[in-house]
């Protein structure tokens, strides 16, 4: 199973579009691109050390 093509992208873009609406997907995007920051930040341990600085 490859990646998916132009068109599957396509459809998938227009499927996420009517179920969420166009004034949510903003939003969703940013609350995605902050719970992955946030996955990274406990991956890496970059809270840890910001602790044990204050």
């Amino acid at each position: 199973m490859g990646m998916p093509g132009i068109w599957e992208l396509v459809i998938i873009f227009l499927i996420v579009l009517l179920v969420f609406g166009a004034g949510k997907i903003p939003k969703i995007a940013k609350d995605v691109g902050s719970g992955i920051r946030e996955f990274k930040k406990s991956i890496t341990g970059e809270n840890e050390t910001e602790d044990k600085n204050k």
